[in-house]
This record gives structure tokens, sequence and C-alpha cells, in this order.
């Protein structure tokens, strides 16, 4: 059986574990596929802690409790933050310099990971390889 490995966007991650709409139809069956290794970056995790702490994500838990829980719900493999990656992630060519989207964007490429993101500035780099 063939597997396939997939990096989560912070928001796809978080879209996922809420249930949003927003999710697509393709992005949900690449996460719910036994055969998809799901990988997530500790970027999305300090970008999830953020979100809590400044209410955009309602929780009724403090924000660290909450995302350790998240990270039961939905297990994933931790991706590394190396040299690599953070040489590669001022390298990378993007049109912002959101360092997080950098940062996940260089975790996909130096991992060779499909990245599953709904993020227009992220699908504009063809050699990224996603899931939309």
């Amino acid at each position: 059986m063939s597997h396939r490995r997939a990096l989560l966007d912070t928001h796809v991650w978080l879209w996922y574990l809420v249930g949003d709409p927003r999710l697509s139809s393709a992005q949900r069956e690449w996460i719910e596929d036994v055969r998809t290794e799901l990988w997530l970056s500790p970027i999305s995790v300090w970008e999830a802690h953020l979100l809590v702490e400044r209410g955009r994500i309602a929780v009724a838990d403090s924000p660290g409790h909450w995302v350790r829980r998240a990270l039961q719900e939905l297990p994933v493999i931790e991706a590394p933050l190396t040299f690599s990656i953070a040489l590669r992630s001022r390298s990378i060519s993007l049109d912002h310099s959101d360092p997080a989207d950098r940062f996940i964007a260089a975790t996909a490429l130096e991992m060779k990971l499909t990245l599953l993101t709904s993020d227009e500035r992220l699908l504009r780099n063809p050699s990224l390889p996603t899931v939309c």
C-alpha cells in the first residue's frame, strides 16, 4: 500500500479540528486517508497558540492546554526545524515576507511533503507541491 506525506498548513489543521466548511473535500480526503502521513510544523503550533492568545480562536482552556489537546485529537508527526529549513525559508520565492508561511513552505520543500493549504500566496509558488 503506497502512502502520501502531507504537511498541514496552520489554517488547514485548525479548520479540520473545528469542522470549518472552508476545508476543501480534497484536503479532508488527504487528512482522513489512512495512507497519508500527516506532518505539522512547530511553527503551526506557535501560530495556533498566538491565535488563541489574541482571541481569534475562542476556547475554554488556556492556549497551551488547548493546543496540546488539539495535537492529541489529530495525531501528526512533528516536522523538524532544521538549519536547512531556516536557510530555505529566506531563499524561497514568495511574494510576501510572512515568516510563518516561509518556514512552512520551506519545510514542505526540504522534507518533500505536499502542503495542504488554501493560502493563495503559497498556491502561487509553482515549485511548492500543494493540495487546495
